[in-house]
């Protein structure tokens, strides 16, 4: 879905003809809104941040009340820091200018399809994908645990449809808040969920297999502990 959604949108042009609805000729007037750049943008992202380092250190605290392996937990904050990674490198070597620095919108760049790898704007640069949106979109892998447990586990899925739920919601608002201040056109955030939920999904399936092992319990002949 998300991809067939990113495609309609990238056929459709519509990225441009959004930010002139957001944007005037002399720039963005929401582009320093207190609530949008210190509250919802800098908040999130100092948000994320805490609830990524919290993640980790629950990844790693040894525990066996948890329903979720530690080698599970572990897997999915590895997913989860690909994810902030791949989006980070494509960002820092992409020519793509934001909306502020478009031409339009009283900047110098001239606006080229991102998908055009390799063509300067005549910008800055360093705009695509979206990664405010990654301080969301990177934790999808938090739901894979329960909408695709290892074999022969059992476990509620709507616990996972609950954190996915959270996740792209967080990641759709993060999103918002830099398309209205210039920062991002829709597409940009499209494009951050794809490569986040493909990173999360194509890791997930290459650890699937080594995600459990028996224990020395199981070895005895006793089921292990999760």
């Amino acid at each position: 879905m998300a991809v067939l959604l990113t495609a309609l949108w990238e056929s459709s042009g519509l990225d441009m003809p959004v930010m002139r609805l957001i944007g005037t000729p002399a720039g963005f007037p929401l582009q320093h809104a207190w609530w949008l750049e210190r509250v919802l943008h800098e908040g999130l992202r100092q948000a994320a941040t805490l609830v990524f380092a919290a993640l980790w250190i629950g990844a790693l605290w040894p525990t066996r009340d948890s329903s979720v392996s530690r080698r599970e937990r572990v897997a999915v904050m590895v997913l989860v820091s690909v994810s902030l990674l791949a989006v980070n490198l494509i960002k820092n070597t992409s020519l793509t200018s934001c909306p502020w620095d478009w031409r339009g919108f009283g900047g110098t760049a001239e606006p080229v399809a991102h998908w055009r790898w390799g063509v300067a704007d005549g910008g800055p640069g360093r705009c695509f994908p979206g990664g405010h949106a990654s301080s969301g979109f990177a934790f999808i892998a938090l739901c894979l645990p329960w909408l695709s447990p290892p074999a022969g586990v059992v476990r509620k899925t709507a616990v996972g449809y609950r954190w996915l739920g959270g996740v792209l919601a967080a990641g759709l608002l993060a999103g918002a808040v830099q398309t209205l201040r210039g920062a991002h056109p829709p597409s940009h955030t499209l494009w951050t969920l794809l490569i986040c939920g493909g990173v999360s999904l194509a890791g997930w399936r290459l650890l699937q297999a080594r995600l459990t092992s028996p224990g020395p319990a199981a070895a005895a002949g006793t089921p292990a502990c999760p």
